[in-house]
């Protein structure tokens, strides 16, 4: 089998080195220097001739401050070594979101993100920015853990796109230190071996070692693991999977982005065909395609992961 050097340059942008053994990665960490940097430029492409051009740029300029403030971020304490063992021992993630003591350097992260998005922001924008700079401690560390159990809803649901864009950076870092060598493959497949936080969809890649394999993207971390396709990421059931899309759209990710409904569970999480859309990317073509998610929602069915940046009404 052969690969082009987009095909190689693709796998090593995901820390994905080829190698001579036939075993694929059960789990890949993110790219501490290429994640939200390409996910930014991406939200910016698909952002044109979208009917919600304005709101995916918004997202490109706050992935884009995500990625800032990722670079400038000082290496973060790590599990220790039994902490770590016990991990892989007993298949649990080494820094669960709910569990994990945070340090305040994702705070610093959020008014760094605010403190970037302020400028040529909307008034609205700029509003939310001013709240969480005045917000104290007690008040961003509830946000934070409404994010983190994935409650996106309340009277200040507004604000909780910004905080998960902080918390998205200060996992992210910690999985990229993390590696693959200390991120335990686990016995549930629906949830992120890292910090154990839902999928927000999945991707079947095409580069070396990984080539049309399928692998769960985490919504937290940026952490993936292998799943066999045609399995549902929820109930784990492969009976009563299929595929849905957008036909007849216009976008550009149309045909490269697709539920994967499951009727044993009546979940349903998007999938990214990366054949279709070599540049594609997770959070941001499954943003650009919410129709989908109407789509299937009025036929029934339940998403099984969440989007941290949609909050319904918002955009």
């Amino acid at each position: 089998m052969s690969y082009s050097r987009a095909d190689v340059d693709t796998g090593m942008q995901f820390g994905i080195v080829p190698q001579s053994t036939s075993e694929p990665p059960r789990v890949i960490a993110p790219d501490r220097g290429m994640i939200f940097a390409d996910r930014a430029r991406r939200f910016a492409f698909l952002a044109e001739a979208h009917s919600l051009g304005d709101w995916l740029r918004l997202l490109g300029r706050l992935t884009q401050a995500q990625h800032a403030a990722l670079q400038n971020l000082p290496l973060l304490a790590l599990p220790d070594e039994t902490t770590l063992e016990q991990a892989h021992r007993h298949g649990m993630p080494p820094v669960p979101a709910t569990q994990w003591p945070r340090d305040a350097a994702w705070r610093d992260i959020l008014l760094r993100i605010a403190a970037e998005l302020k400028r040529d922001a909307p008034d609205v924008v700029r509003k939310h920015c001013m709240q969480l700079e005045a917000a104290t401690t007690e008040v961003l560390e509830a946000l934070a853990e409404k994010v983190l159990r994935n409650e996106l809803h309340g009277s200040d649901v507004a604000l909780l796109p910004y905080i998960a864009a902080a918390l998205q950076v200060y996992w992210t870092a910690l999985a990229a230190a993390l590696g693959v060598k200390h991120i335990p493959v686990l016995d549930v497949p629906g949830v992120c071996p890292c910090c154990g936080s839902l999928p927000v969809a999945s991707v079947v890649r095409v580069a070396p070692e990984v080539n049309n394999l399928r692998y769960l993207h985490c919504s937290l971390c940026n952490t993936e693991w292998h799943l066999v396709r045609a399995k549902c990421a929820a109930c784990d059931a492969t009976g009563k999977v299929a595929l849905r899309l957008l036909e007849g759209s216009d976008l550009p990710n149309a045909e490269a982005m697709r539920a994967e409904i499951c009727d044993d569970c009546m979940s349903y999480l998007k999938i990214l065909y990366q054949d279709k859309a070599l540049e594609g990317d997770p959070v941001a073509d499954d943003l650009a395609t919410l129709a989908l998610d109407m789509l299937v929602d009025e036929a029934g069915y339940s998403r099984a992961g969440p989007n941290l940046f949609f909050v319904p009404g918002e955009h």
